[in-house]
C-alpha cells in the first residue's frame, strides 16, 4: 500500500525485454534500505524490487514489468531515459500524508490543457468511459503515482469525462507533474473506496 506522496524522482537507465520487460531505475535512495522482494511505487504502478545497487545518493534498483503493466499504462512510461514518480511502500505507523494507494494502474488518461491560476496549475484531464463513474468532485484520484484532490468532474456525451486538479508549485517541482504537456498520458488509479462502493452498487442493483 502507498500513499501518493512522491518521495524521489527516478530515471530508468536499462529496459530489455525478456519473458517480461527488466528494467533499471536510479534514484537517490540508500540501497541499504532497499530490500529485495520490496514493493515500490514507479509513477504509479506497484513493482517489486528483484535487484539493487550502488551507494546512498546515487543509488538503483531493477524491476519486471509484466505484460499486463505494459498494456493498463502509459507506454512511453517504460523507455530509457523517462523520469519517474518513486514511493516506497507504506510503514506501519507511518504518516497518512495522501489517500491508500494500492498501486495498481486502472488506466491512461490525456492532459487535455494546463491553465494558470495564481501560483499555482489549474490540470483538465479525460479519464476513459469505464473510469468516470468512479470520479467525483472532491474525491482522491492518483495521477502518475501522485495523490491529487479532484476539483471538479465534467461529464462528457461519450461517457468519458473531464476533471479539473490543482497543482500548487511544490508538486510541480517535486513530482514529473510539472514536466507535463497538454497531450501527454498520464496513469490513473480511482480511490479504492470509489471502486467498492461501485462494485457494491452493482450487486445491489
Amino acid at each position: 500500500m502507498f500513499t501518493g506522496i512522491v518521495t524521489a524522482i527516478g530515471t530508468i537507465r536499462e529496459a530489455h525485454q525478456t519473458g517480461d520487460l527488466s528494467a533499471t531505475i536510479t534514484c537517490p535512495y540508500d540501497p541499504a534500505g532497499i530490500a529485495i522482494g520490496a514493493s515500490i511505487a514507479c509513477s504509479g504502478v506497484c513493482l517489486t524490487v528483484v535487484d539493487k545497487g550502488g551507494a546512498e545518493g546515487d543509488a538503483w534498483f531493477s524491476v519486471n514489468i509484466s505484460g499486463e503493466t505494459l498494456a493498463r499504462t502509459v507506454p512511453a512510461r517504460w523507455a530509457v531515459g523517462t523520469r519517474l514518480n518513486l514511493e516506497t511502500a507504506l510503514k506501519l505507523g507511518d504518516e497518512l500524508g495522501g489517500h491508500i494507494v494500492t498501486g495498481h494502474v486502472d488506466g491512461v488518461g490525456e492532459v487535455v490543457a494546463i491553465t494558470p491560476v495564481g501560483d499555482s496549475l489549474r490540470f483538465d484531464i479525460a479519464a476513459p468511459k469505464d473510469l468516470a463513474p468512479y470520479i467525483a468532485a472532491k474525491g482522491s484520484i492518483t495521477i502518475d503515482g501522485v495523490s491529487l484532490t479532484v476539483n471538479e468532474v465534467a461529464d462528457q456525451p461519450d461517457g468519458t469525462c473531464h476533471f479539473a486538479l490543482n497543482i500548487i508549485p511544490h508538486t510541480a517541482a517535486v513530482t514529473t507533474i510539472g514536466r507535463l504537456s497538454a497531450g501527454d498520458k498520464v496513469n490513473l488509479e480511482i480511490d479504492v473506496l470509489a471502486r467498492y462502493l461501485m462494485r457494491m452498487q452493482a450487486l445491489k442493483g
